[in-house]
């Protein structure tokens, strides 16, 4: 396949980015879009330049790592599948792709493709945790959680962290991520006791972080690569609502 790519090359968080042109020749279509940026990062070093800079790491779906924007929707049009999965067999041979980071105020772009995401990061530490003790063995059925109950926290566990949802939505909100973390831990027992402060303190960080307001548009839902689903997000309204309440009565 010879493909051309429209790539956001950037020298760093205070510099001007701008997109350049790379030529893509021979790219197998056997290869995952991350491979063949690999190729075309080799000849642009064998040719003494500068490589394009992405986040990577397990290759295989899990880490979120690979948060590219590609062709205008984050890790590409295929429903379901992070930018490491996405393969050049979807693509036809000629065309022109276009590479970007995700785009968030929250995700200021440290390199090329590659944005600082520890913002999520802030918000899990100000609630996507339990204090209970840990490490050592209980029975099995000492803690029993209703299946629908059990199925709901591991639908919600499923979120990777990679951000397309916040680079899907207009308003950059974080919601989806958020709520997702949320619902894993106050569906379980060991998550109850310490519900209304962990969504209390991850929402206000969530807007302490400046991530926008959610406007029900349900990009994210579509965008996210685990198609998790927006209904958690009425989920944590509740429950924020809830715990504010609470915490208003003293």
């Amino acid at each position: 396949m010879n493909l051309t790519l429209k790539v956001w090359r950037q020298d760093g968080p205070n510099h001007k980015g701008k997109i350049e042109t790379y030529d893509a020749p021979d790219i197998p279509e056997h290869a995952s879009f991350l491979e063949m940026l690999d190729i075309v990062n080799n000849r642009i070093i064998e040719d003494g330049g500068d490589p394009i800079a992405f986040d990577h790491d397990c290759r295989e779906g899990i880490c979120g790592m690979c948060s590219l924007t590609i062709n205008g929707v984050p890790h590409g049009r295929d429903r379901g599948i992070t930018t490491c999965q996405l393969h050049m067999r979807r693509f036809r041979d000629g065309d022109t792709i276009w590479i970007e980071p995700f785009r968030a105020k929250a995700f200021p772009v440290l390199r090329d493709l590659v944005v600082d995401r520890t913002a999520f990061d802030r918000i899990i530490e100000a609630g996507g945790f339990i204090s209970a003790r840990t490490g050592s063995a209980v029975d099995a059925n000492s803690l029993p959680v209703p299946k629908p109950d059990a199925e709901a926290s591991f639908e919600a566990a499923a979120c990777i962290g990679c951000g397309a949802c916040v680079a899907s939505c207009k308003n950059a909100s974080a919601m989806l991520f958020v709520a997702a973390k949320a619902k894993h831990l106050n569906s379980l027992p060991q998550g109850k006791p310490e519900r209304d402060r962990r969504v209390l303190g991850m929402v206000r960080q969530m807007d302490d972080e400046g991530f926008g307001n959610c406007t029900n548009q349900y990009e994210c839902e579509a965008a996210c690569p685990k198609e998790i689903k927006a209904s958690f997000i009425a989920d944590l309204n509740r429950d924020y609502s809830r715990a504010a309440a609470v915490e208003a009565l003293g």
